[in-house]
């Protein structure tokens, strides 16, 4: 599993992983039943304090994402596609709504923000 953590994002180091963690389960690389490492191993692998990395696995596990069982560790949990389809959704909701406030307080149009989200889906 390949975490990459930035200092100089301006998101939480815990919301990094978390987000990341998020994106493997959905993405299939990482399994149903699949264990992830301890929480000190990821920590240790990350240079990170042991508390972010609980604080991550914690969030995963509230939004059902991971199961932690006492004394074996974190595991991927069963996957309901349509939760998973739902929280990504209601988070582009969030990220969408605020290029929208920036598009309004900069009069650009409506056009030219389509634009710009085709521009950067198509990734050029």
């Amino acid at each position: 599993m390949h975490i990459f953590i930035s200092n100089s994002s301006g998101v939480p180091i815990y919301e990094q992983i978390k987000d990341q963690i998020i994106n493997l389960i959905i993405s299939g690389e990482l399994l149903e039943g699949e264990a992830l490492p301890s929480m000190r191993l990821l920590a240790k692998e990350l240079r990170i304090s042991v508390i972010t990395t609980k604080r991550a696995y914690e969030e995963l596990e509230n939004e059902g994402f991971i199961v932690s069982q006492v004394g074996k560790g974190s595991f991927v949990a069963s996957k309901n596609m349509d939760f998973i389809r739902e929280e990504h959704l209601r988070r582009m909701e969030e990220h969408l709504q605020k290029a929208v406030e920036l598009s309004k307080s900069t009069n650009l149009d409506l056009e030219s923000l389509i634009d710009l989200i085709k521009l950067l889906y198509s990734g050029e």
